[in-house]
């Protein structure tokens, strides 16, 4: 396995997610995506894997302004907005390979290999 978890450092589902595999023994990389962000690639990926820019979203960011201004944009316009504010993703986001997760959820991540 190869993972990553892209989080937030104050994000409670972020730890928990971190948790979840130190307790498995299991290795990853570990993403501030607020002060890292993601590559164009990565971002792809993930979104291509979760179903879609709007399971990226997170409804209730701090920057009230941009959430709501993302409910009234085009797709193509939402996705760029969303790629250049990493703080309106919802973490974590979880990635092994070709696979990712959005939210806190080991139901999934039991069943990878």
């Amino acid at each position: 396995m190869n993972i990553q978890i892209y989080g937030k450092s104050k994000c409670f589902d972020t730890k928990k997610a971190e948790r979840y595999f130190k307790e498995r023994s299991v290795k990853f990389q570990s993403i501030d995506v607020v002060k890292y962000g993601m590559s164009k690639g990565e971002f792809q990926s993930v979104k291509s894997a979760v179903g879609g820019i709007n399971q990226l979203i997170n409804a209730s960011a701090t920057a009230s302004e941009l959430t709501t201004l993302m409910k009234y944009l085009s797709p193509e316009d939402r996705e760029t907005k969303l790629f250049e504010n990493p703080q309106l993703l919802k973490t974590p986001i979880v990635r092994n390979g070709k696979k990712a997760t959005v939210g806190f959820q080991p139901e999934i991540w039991k069943t990878w290999d």
